[in-house]
């Protein structure tokens, strides 16, 4: 136990007064060290996880993905999440089991996973990665990403309805609310 008080302590010391970069890495290589040590740490993960709240979701924008975007001028994450969960980390849709600041299914995480091993990486999401915002803006890039969805609206939309988003006449109304969010 006295091996997690002191890392504990040291990360958030560190995490208090790294750069938001610094902070990522540091939770990532405490995370590395519990699952090394096959420890249960549940409590400590929902620590990590109010720390990973602490970074601006337009500074990840920015870092992780932003740069996808044809012709981009607007904060399109910041538009979705607004539509998605009105900003809120703790959102939640009993009945589309849908969480988080997107609103993600777990479906959609079983649907990251196939696709990170078929590009044969070895990171893998789980269910409750879906209340972590890096967590989820993270498989929101890869999504992204692997379909090849590059302007705001095909983003949008396929976030939305699906892979073929842009096909169904039901996904106009939610490119018109991230419109809105992106017009303001």
């Amino acid at each position: 136990m006295r091996f997690f008080s002191v890392i504990f302590a040291m990360t958030v010391i560190t995490i208090l007064f790294g750069s938001i970069l610094n902070k990522i890495e540091i939770i990532e290589q405490l995370e590395k060290q519990l699952e090394r040590h096959n420890i249960q740490y549940d409590s400590l993960s929902l620590k990590i996880d109010s720390l990973y709240r602490e970074i601006d979701t337009l500074h990840i924008e920015n870092q992780i993905w932003d740069y996808n975007i044809k012709n981009n001028t607007t904060h399109l994450l910041s538009a979705i999440i607004q539509v998605e969960s009105s900003g809120r980390d703790s959102a939640y849709n009993v009945s589309e089991d849908a969480v988080g600041c997107l609103q993600i299914r777990q479906t959609m995480v079983n649907d990251i996973n196939r696709i990170l091993k078929r590009q044969g990486k070895t990171k893998r999401y789980f269910y409750k990665d879906r209340w972590c915002r890096v967590k989820s803006i993270e498989m929101f890039e890869v999504y992204c990403k692997h379909y090849g969805l590059t302007t705001a609206e095909e983003i949008a939309r396929c976030w939305n309805g699906g892979p073929r988003g842009m096909n169904y006449q039901s996904t106009s109304a939610y490119w018109k609310k991230v419109q809105k969010g992106l017009d303001s």
